[in-house]
């Protein structure tokens, strides 16, 4: 892993890659996901069938596209009872926070005697998407899937890749614990297009969510607007920005946390202004990394996006994460939330020594599902607001049009909306001394004179039609 000193020259391209990755393009993925995008909106399931047998290696019929809600069930009953106790833990805990994040419709009357407000309401069908084969995510199933729940959502869609070894019988309860309706054993870009565009399988839903590889992510981008998404979620990234007290294990334990997902393009780094600490660090992720199942996955991001950089002091720490806006934020530091208000780019915030970005990723409560390559800066973790719609409501009686209406025509025609004008005063809401209908921006002087032109020609053809 790279050690590096803020303010060089090897530092500042470090940096430069690292921010480069939010403007980078989908190159040959857009292509490839376009083309797949096709097949599934012109053959459907047929589709869907042969490009899982392509992508994933695995034969499936139109009866086998569906997991039965009988198989789903007898999974959550099979599943060991440690195993189970830990999810439904974990439910309980995100239904909590998740409930907390909930808008709610209102409804006022203002001065002028008009009611505002808003409806809030589910959306009627989502779709979640949960990265499978042979990966095994029932978080991911949990984290996308309750916050739909809490909101609402009377019908929740899973799909998730299948897998040559059989169905993840994890991944299937929790769905079952999580509510979800429909569960079906597909993935990659097809499926994402087949929750947009509808099979004869899949209906069509209005929102899709979730984490997946890069065709994945390609194929929301390119689906939004028929279906809405969450966010564009990008390969996971720790930063964590630790001072002398640190304990150099815990800190290392860590950033190989995050980089251990296996894309290779992970992003784990290390802000401190105590040397000592940088090289602890440092030789305790060898360490680490000597028993470790997946330490060469973990050895090649730490190579690629992985860096232990020794800034000046806490202030050039906090300036540089806020730069960055990562995924995961750690502080272990001393008096950790005294620095909390230094903190306005992150996904997620772990506060002290105490709580590693894990914690999070499981059961603390709030979403794993987290803005990513620098989307802190605008974006949000997913909660049960993204499966809300909101309505405005606006109902005036004749006190408010009449205190309103004039202003109303007034700012329409300042635009030039003289349409916009005529609805409010044809209701007899107009300015002191103004006519019903004011003549239209085109009828002033050019007006008049087409109309004379006009009135002419209607005598000359008078006067022909008496044969004079």
């Amino acid at each position: 892993m790279r050690l590096l000193r803020s303010g060089t020259r090897e530092f500042e391209r470090f940096l430069g890659t690292l921010l480069e990755r939010r403007h980078s393009s989908g190159g040959g993925t857009d292509a490839a996901v376009a083309a797949i995008i096709g097949k599934v909106r012109r053959r459907g399931d047929r589709a869907l069938i042969e490009l899982t047998a392509r992508f994933d290696g695995v034969r499936l019929t139109v009866g086998k596209l569906r997991v039965k809600p009988a198989e789903m069930r007898a999974a959550l009953a099979d599943l060991d009872r440690g195993e189970r106790r830990a999810l439904e833990l974990a439910a309980r805990r995100i239904t909590a926070f998740h409930r907390r994040t909930l808008d709610k419709s209102f409804s006022y009357r203002d001065a002028s005697g008009m009611r505002l407000g808003q409806i809030v309401r589910p959306l009627e069908r989502v779709g979640i998407y949960v990265p499978g084969g042979l990966g095994a995510y029932p978080s991911s199933v949990l984290m996308n899937a309750i916050p739909a729940r809490v909101a609402g959502v009377p019908e929740i869609v899973m799909v998730s890749p299948p897998s040559w070894i059989g169905d993840n019988r994890a991944v299937m309860a929790a769905a079952t614990i999580a509510g979800v309706h429909e569960f079906y054993r597909v993935g990659g870009a097809q499926a994402v297009a087949a929750l947009a565009y509808g099979t004869e399988s899949i209906r069509a839903v209005d929102k899709i969510v979730g984490p997946g590889n890069a065709f994945v992510q390609a194929a929301k981008r390119m689906v939004y607007g028929v279906a809405d998404i969450d966010k564009m979620a990008g390969p996971s990234e720790v930063l964590v920005i630790a001072d002398s007290s640190a304990r150099p294990e815990w800190v290392a334990a860590d950033l190989i946390a995050q980089a251990e997902h296996g894309s290779g393009d992970e992003s784990a780094i290390l802000l401190t202004p105590s040397g000592s600490i940088a090289g602890r660090v440092s030789a305790a992720l060898e360490r680490a990394l000597s028993d470790l199942p997946r330490a060469e996955i973990v050895r090649r991001a730490l190579k690629k996006r992985g860096a232990i950089v020794v800034v000046a002091n806490l202030i050039e720490a906090f300036e540089l994460a806020n730069r960055i806006a990562p995924e995961h934020l750690e502080l272990d530091i001393r008096h950790a939330s005294r620095w909390i208000p230094k903190v306005r780019n992150a996904g997620a915030l772990f506060i002290g020594s105490l709580s590693p970005a894990p914690l999070g990723d499981y059961l603390a409560g709030p979403n794993h599902v987290l803005p990513t390559g620098g989307a802190a800066r605008f974006a949000s973790p997913l909660g049960a607001y993204d499966f809300l719609k909101r309505t405005s409501i606006i109902e005036a009686s004749a006190g408010a049009l009449r205190r309103l209406g004039p202003t109303v025509a007034r700012l329409a025609r300042m635009e030039g909306f003289e349409g916009h004008a005529r609805a409010i005063e044809s209701r007899g809401f107009r300015e002191a001394g103004k006519p019903s209908f004011p003549p239209l921006p085109d009828q002033g002087e050019a007006g008049a004179s087409s109309r004379q032109r006009t009135s002419r020609r209607v005598r000359v053809k008078a006067r022909r039609s008496d044969g004079k």
